[in-house]
């Protein structure tokens, strides 16, 4: 492949480093820096801006050259000259984070020539609808600012201080449930409690969710609220929790969070999971992150004290 002059083609075709950082359908996205550290040897003290500038210039370069080359294809292995190939510089990004196809952030500085400071996102897990919201929003901002740089110990010190929020209480249950819709509930519903019996059977191989709906229904039942409140049917949309050791011995309970009795509202308050929520739904994702960025992340206060710790 041709370069820019005075451009040696080792600068990016060494075969021990492969600088396309992601390809998808017709885009590719390439990191840039040798070939800028080569052409502009003060590169790394120039402003975020410059450097931008810098970029864009050498891509609309390469855009021409590759441009050309697809002629040169088309008219000699093709035979043709007239063709639809054509190589264009969508956008100029500063940093990206590249999770699985489709499935990544970007934060982009130009596009398409245009100034334009904005963090893209596609298909990662905390936009699904079925991630809480406040989770959610709160993993956005994590990524939006390793993305522009800020230290790993404030970042580490934020999770910290959120997951403290969330382990005493200062975040609304309502808030930290996973909102669902509810489908097949009478699939998996068993027999009807019997006498000396409080709650419906549970068929094998019900989702969490079911079966919180089916033991929200019979808290319900047992407490007599079920006519004064709506029980949770088919396609409903709810949101639900994981329970600490209980009386019932309920392992997840859902509820309509415009619809909630107070008693159901104390139970979830005294025995609801906030440590496993925080666990099973926002550190999972947070440490799948942390070892793709390869950074340990460490929310154990006693780790560093016993690791020092000499006998």
């Amino acid at each position: 492949m041709r370069h820019l002059e005075d451009t040696p083609w080792f600068i990016c075709d060494k075969e021990d480093i492969n600088y396309c950082a992601y390809v998808d359908t017709d885009s590719n996205y390439f990191n840039a820096e040798p070939l800028l550290l080569h052409l502009f040897p003060n590169f790394e003290n120039l402003s975020d801006e410059e450097k931008d500038s810098k970029l864009e210039k050498v891509a609309l370069a390469y855009q021409d050259i590759i441009t050309e080359d697809y002629d040169r294809l088309a008219r000699e292995t093709f035979n043709v000259t007239n063709h639809r190939l054509e190589m264009k510089t969508e956008c100029v990004i500063r940093s990206a984070y590249f999770r699985a196809t489709r499935r990544y952030a970007q934060w982009i500085t130009k596009q398409e020539g245009i100034i334009k400071e904005t963090l893209d996102i596609k298909g990662l897990e905390f936009m699904k609808a079925n991630f809480p919201p406040i989770l959610g929003d709160f993993f956005n901002n994590i990524l939006e600012q390793v993305l522009k740089g800020e230290d790993k110990e404030n970042i580490v010190t934020q999770i910290k201080e959120f997951k403290n929020k969330i382990i005493e209480g200062k975040i609304p249950l309502a808030k930290l449930g996973n909102p669902t819709s509810v489908k097949k509930l009478q699939k998996y519903k068993g027999n009807k409690p019997r006498a000396g019996e409080m709650f419906t059977e549970i068929l094998k191989g019900a989702p969490a969710p079911v079966r919180a709906a089916i033991r929200y229904n019979d808290l319900l039942k047992l407490w007599k609220l079920d006519r004064k409140y709506n029980l949770i049917t088919n396609a409903d949309k709810v949101k639900w929790i994981y329970l600490k050791d209980n009386p019932y011995k309920i392992e997840g309970l859902a509820f309509l969070d415009y619809d909630m009795p107070d008693k159901i509202v104390e139970f979830l308050d005294r025995y609801a999971d906030r440590q496993k929520v925080f666990d099973s739904i926002l550190l999972n994702k947070l440490e799948g992150f942390f070892n793709d960025l390869q950074w340990d992340l460490n929310l154990n206060p006693y780790v560093n004290a016993l690791s020092s710790f000499e006998v």
